[in-house]
């Protein structure tokens, strides 16, 4: 049996089962190693080998969770919320109530979007944007699992459509690049023409969140907000100045340095040399960011090793290539195959940009063999890549709106997150991806 289907599959069952992500991943890791032909210390090696490429994101998050408390201390979460609900009438729960609801998830749509190809900082604007609003969106009861859809459209759809940002790294660099190493003549293919039906399946399944799936109320706790936003702390003009400008320069330093630690740190020691944050209060605060970040970036270090084991047994090449085996000259039950393939990969890897090189160099060559147009295989492997990043437990695209939603423990990250965009992302993209391999 293949050790990534068994791993991928078991890391899924456990963590719907209610086990910790993190733990749900070293044990499938090492289950998947078993079944790889790996002995304990060579998976236990491979698994330390790995953990090292998700610790730079796991201090990136920590680092991000401190800003974003130090942001709530400012008292800025409670002045947006209450301008916007006492200006808008939202209490009501009139007409004003819906066009809010319908203007803040567009503006979140907006914000998401941008960070992938306007402003590429990805999900760094997460954990400090969306623990403000957490207080507006449970006093319009408004269900979390369509925000977390929304984000996690705008942190995917983008980049695997637009050829800007990181839309230019995946599209341009990445996709093209490997399937024209891999034998695909691709002068003349346009990348977006190739991928506008896959965007389309995106945005069917997020047109199906909104309108039918989580339109009813949901209600939460707003004590619980109360407490992690720190609602005993009034605000004040030098420190809602200053809660601004912090923002700003975190986002500055990041975009210029392209380092979310460093951007998150210049955000803090702001806080902290004009005194918004105390000296003696900021081992606190940044305590209980880490506290607060703790769970997400300890799945990005186990997603990094589980990642990292899964590649040392081999068995992802086998499973691409014993896919081959069973399509004969069917090509519609080949482009099925294929997308669930890179699925599973993207699913256990929980990265798009790395599931692309793993697949290109089979899948090229075996769709010039079945007569697929270059168009189409273009479509077929960029979908492929692109499945499992949204519905993935280790994706940035849906660790990056838990880690927000999440903030006062009111937003579980499998059952309100995981399958949310599992469903309402990955089956209309494969689907999508299917019809596009067959049209173009």
């Amino acid at each position: 049996m293949n050790a990534v289907v068994i791993a991928v599959v078991l890391m899924l069952v456990l963590s719907l089962a209610r086990m910790h992500v993190m733990l749900a991943m070293i044990v499938a890791a090492f289950v998947g190693g078993w079944v790889g032909g790996l002995d304990l210390k060579t998976t236990l090696e491979a698994f330390n080998a790995g953990i090292g490429g998700g610790a730079g994101i796991a201090l990136s998050y920590a680092l991000l969770g401190g800003f974003a408390v130090a942001i709530s201390l400012s008292g800025l979460p409670h002045l947006l919320a209450d301008a916007i609900l006492r200006k808008l009438g939202a209490e009501t729960g009139g007409r004003e109530s819906r066009w809010l609801k319908n203007g803040l998830l567009g503006l979140l749509l907006l914000v998401a979007v941008s960070s992938q190809n306007l402003i590429p900082i990805h999900i760094a604007f997460i954990p400090i944007l969306i623990p403000p609003l957490l207080l507006v969106i449970a006093r319009l009861r408004l269900d979390r699992r369509l925000v977390a859809c929304v984000l996690t459209f705008g942190l995917v759809t983008p980049y695997m459509f637009l050829p800007v940002g990181f839309g230019n790294i995946y599209l341009n660099e990445i996709l093209l690049g490997r399937v024209a190493e891999a034998g695909l003549n691709v002068e003349g293919v346009s990348v977006v023409q190739a991928m506008v039906i896959p965007a389309l399946g995106m945005l069917t399944g997020l047109i199906i969140a909104a309108l039918f799936t989580y339109r009813k109320p949901r209600e939460y706790n707003l004590t619980r907000i109360a407490i992690a936003e720190h609602t005993e702390r009034r605000y004040e003009p030098k420190a809602l100045m200053v809660a601004a400008a912090a923002i700003v320069l975190a986002f500055v330093v990041q975009l210029y340095t392209d380092s979310m630690v460093l951007g998150a740190m210049a955000g803090f020691m702001l806080f902290s040399l004009t005194g918004v944050v105390r000296w003696n209060e900021s081992e606190g605060v940044l305590v209980d960011g880490i506290k607060m970040m703790a769970s997400i970036g300890f799945i990005m270090i186990a997603a990094s090793g589980f990642s990292e084991v899964l590649e040392r047994t081999g068995h992802i090449a086998e499973l691409v290539n014993g896919s081959a085996g069973w399509l004969g000259d069917n090509k519609a039950l080949a482009a099925l195959l294929l997308l669930v393939v890179g699925l599973l990969l993207t699913m256990g890897i929980g990265s798009s940009f790395s599931t692309i090189p793993i697949i290109a160099a089979i899948y090229v060559p075996l769709c010039l063999q079945m007569g697929f147009s270059p168009l189409a295989i273009v479509a077929l492997v960029g979908t492929a890549g692109a499945l499992g990043d949204a519905g993935s437990p280790a994706s940035d695209s849906t660790l990056g709106p838990t880690a927000g939603l999440n903030a006062d423990g009111q937003h579980h990250h499998m059952r309100d997150t995981v399958v949310p965009t599992f469903l309402h992302f990955n089956l209309p993209l494969l689907a999508a991806g299917w019809i596009a391999a067959m049209v173009l």
